[in-house]
């Protein structure tokens, strides 16, 4: 039997208006195991969110960004010790700056969006 593939979703929201909640709800409708990490912590849509990376798995399928550009090259090495499959880098959260980073720390960053990718539409998880 499979293992169920893991998402970390950077930037994960309580705002169901926001991306970084529309990508919650798609990967969980999807059967993924999803890890949402906001520094606000708490809950979002009914999964515990992580306040950092320090305590999220290593080696999770995805990790998606939801966060601006100056944020995520903040968090870049954080996310680099996680050793992600995949790294999406959502419209809005990248920059040239982000892109050499991850690509220094030896990441392959996809510059697409993450829910699109996996066959859903966001407008379909509109408030």
């Amino acid at each position: 039997m499979s293992q169920q593939p893991t998402i970390v979703i950077v930037g994960a929201s309580t705002d169901r208006s926001k991306y970084g909640n529309k990508a919650v709800r798609a990967y969980k409708d999807l059967g993924y195991r999803v890890i949402p990490v906001n520094p606000a912590g708490g809950e979002i849509e009914g999964i515990p969110a992580r306040a950092d990376l320090s305590s999220v798995d290593k080696e999770p399928d995805r990790v998606a960004l939801y966060v601006p550009p100056g944020v995520g090259v903040r968090l870049m090495e954080a996310i680099a010790k996680l050793s992600p499959k995949e790294l999406w880098v959502n419209p809005g959260a990248e920059s040239e700056e982000l892109l050499d980073k991850a690509k220094s720390l030896g990441l392959e960053p996809i510059q697409a969006c993450a829910i699109v990718d996996v066959g859903k539409n966001p407008a379909h998880y509109s408030v």
